[in-house]
């Protein structure tokens, strides 16, 4: 029997051809995700991917070119994450702190050209004599897990009592100036007025620790040259957007009057002398709302939510948020997702209640978002859907 050359020719292709369709219909197949732990929120379906659950009060956390994050523990320590999983490792070398009440260990973040220099950026309490203390700023750079050449920046002034109101996030602009906040203490809100002290300020350096001649106060008998605003509670929250060059700061308020502020060169945000909060036994802090001179916030939050870390997003993986800014909310624990159209709130929207005590959220070098919390000891990774 004499077999066709179709036939052959049919013998050798059936299979390249099976195998060539085979691959298109796999390709065809949807991936499947996981979504056990997804959440619909008003524009997005997210997963919680919940990394880490043994954080006692965490406070800040920055990524290193390789990918490696680092979280503060405010009783002093820097824990190494890899691969969104924690190492075991800590770093080792941190100055002495002074931990007490709401201070310790605070902010970190790196130098936007730190593949470059290798610089990293703490905020903390320092000890000062009499054992009072004060917010510091100290750039340090690594050898494997050791922090070395450590270089103290900037110490704000007076030396303190009170373990409160501190603030302090870190950020830099498109410029690498770098702003840092500090609270008014607590126990002296006028403080936030008082241009000859840093208590209740949002302060502007070199990356250095120099100060800019530029700065709005440089030239006022007795003034803080450091300072860049001034009228701010506790800013515990802090962001810079470099497609617009603008500053965001997330003021903790009194009982009710947490703000959302843009921040600008040398303006006064009113704190104590104007508040949408009252004090916490209930009676009047001050009878305004409004005065010439000093900014309203771009919005506010009555009750309060306590407010704190804050990021903006600009990542592609979640187009329904973007240019929208997430706060961390301490007392209403939840992620707060303002609405913004450009510079102006449009609403609010609350992320993931219950989660924790939200102390601070921040976007990834790769795109992410990520969440660190108080109480439940969490970090989160929010995995978008759809």
């Amino acid at each position: 029997m004499k077999t066709s050359k179709i036939s052959i020719l049919s013998l050798l292709l059936g299979p390249i051809l099976l195998f060539s369709y085979c691959q298109e219909k796999v390709e065809e197949v949807p991936e499947v995700i996981d979504e056990t732990y997804a959440v619909q929120t008003d524009k997005l379906l997210v997963n919680l991917d919940t990394l880490y659950t043994e954080f006692t009060n965490p406070w800040g956390m920055t990524w290193l070119d390789d990918g490696t994050m680092l979280v503060t523990e405010r009783s002093g320590e820097i824990l190494v994450f890899k691969d969104d999983q924690f190492t075991g490792d800590k770093l080792e070398g941190l100055p002495e702190l002074y931990v007490n009440g709401q201070v310790g260990l605070l902010d970190i973040t790196t130098h936007p050209d730190y593949s470059e220099n290798g610089w990293i950026y703490i905020a903390y309490g320092k000890p000062m004599p009499d054992s009072l203390g004060a917010t510091a700023i100290m750039r340090f750079k690594l050898n494997g897990n050791q922090i070395t050449d450590k270089e103290e920046l900037i110490v704000t002034t007076p030396a303190w009592e009170a373990g409160r109101h501190y603030g302090s996030r870190i950020v830099f602009d498109n410029d690498n100036y770098l702003y840092f906040s500090n609270g008014d203490r607590g126990n002296k809100p006028e403080n936030a007025q008082d241009l000859t002290n840093s208590h209740g300020k949002i302060h502007r350096i070199f990356d250095d620790g120099r100060i800019p001649e530029d700065n709005p106060f440089v030239d006022v008998d007795g003034a803080i040259a450091s300072i860049w605003t001034y009228g701010n509670r506790n800013p515990q929250g802090m962001v810079y957007d470099f497609e617009n060059d603008r500053l965001w700061e997330s003021e903790h308020g009194p009982m009710g009057g947490d703000e959302l502020n843009l921040i600008e060169k040398g303006k006064n945000y009113g704190w104590p002398v104007i508040t949408y909060g009252q004090n916490y036994d209930g009676t009047p802090i001050t009878d305004i709302t409004e005065k010439e001179g000093m900014e309203q916030p771009t919005t506010y939050y009555v009750p309060s939510i306590a407010t704190c870390g804050m990021t903006l997003v600009t990542s592609d993986r979640y187009p329904a948020w973007k240019g929208d800014i997430l706060i961390s909310a301490l007392a209403k624990m939840h992620i707060n997702r303002v609405d913004m159209d450009g510079a102006t709130a449009l609403g609010q929207e609350i992320l993931f209640q219950d989660i924790g005590r939200v102390r601070d959220v921040q976007e990834s070098p790769d795109g992410y978002l990520y969440a660190i919390t108080e109480g439940t000891g969490l970090l989160v990774k929010l995995i978008p859907i759809r």
